[in-house]
């Protein structure tokens, strides 16, 4: 993995938590403001800050998808998660998982250990 698509997946992992965390905050002030009789009405300052994360979001995943050489499929998966609310953490992890595994495919090719 190149110095230019690890920063592109970093991205997309430092982004997806945030968006994560406004989706779900959003929904919760939303689900607040029609269950609750108050006057709670938290969308108009969430709903354009979670609006900007998400447009970052979709910008990094892009060029993330455009970097790594994703499958269509895994593309999508990514892209599907960003819609779920919470789903910014299970992209992160999975961001993570598989930049710790090219860490180590990489580690064991400098080592000679594998042909991969």
């Amino acid at each position: 993995m190149d110095l230019k698509t690890a920063s592109a997946i970093r991205r997309l992992r430092l982004i997806s938590v945030p968006e994560g965390v406004s989706w779900i905050i959003l929904a919760t002030c939303t689900v607040i403001k029609y269950t609750v009789a108050s006057g709670f009405d938290a969308a108009p300052v969430l709903g354009p800050i979670h609006g900007v994360l998400f447009v970052l979001y979709v910008v990094f995943w892009a060029d993330a998808w455009n970097r790594a050489k994703w499958a269509k499929g895994k593309a999508a998966l990514y892209f599907a998660y960003s819609i779920i609310p919470g789903g910014g953490f299970v992209i992160e992890r999975a961001l993570r998982r598989e930049a710790e595994d090219a860490v180590i495919a990489a580690r064991a090719r400098k080592e000679g250990a594998v042909n991969a």
